[in-house]
């Protein structure tokens, strides 16, 4: 991946419950990592009719592509944000299997993600 082409800013975010002492939770999101990143939205090219063929990626409408942050495990339970809005992440892997990229299919979450 051409440094060049990751021209999209965004941030990998994990997201906290607390309880106070009176039992109220609140929600708070904690910034992992502000990064560059390649990104995707769904279209009708030959890579989009495979993920969109498989019934559990039917839902993802983003791909992402970022280089690996060595101490960062990046799964479905953290989100990504960027200027469009906030993504759940629904797959995460290594790509070639080499250590050196991640790329994570995403859903773009619509309404309120407090």
């Amino acid at each position: 991946m051409a440094y060049g082409k990751m021209n999209s800013f965004i941030d990998l975010i994990q997201r906290i419950t607390n309880k106070d002492a009176e039992g109220f939770v609140q929600k708070e999101d904690r910034i992992l990592a502000s990064l560059r990143a390649y990104k995707e939205s769904r279209n009708s090219g030959a890579k989009w009719e495979r993920i969109n063929g498989n019934a559990a990626f039917a839902s993802v409408s983003a791909i992402f592509r970022f280089r690996k942050i060595p101490e960062l495990t990046v799964d479905s339970s953290l989100f990504i944000a960027d200027g469009e809005g906030y993504y759940n992440i629904i797959s995460a892997e290594d790509v070639r299997a080499r250590g050196m990229y991640v790329e994570v299919l995403a859903e773009k979450i619509e309404g309120s993600v407090k």
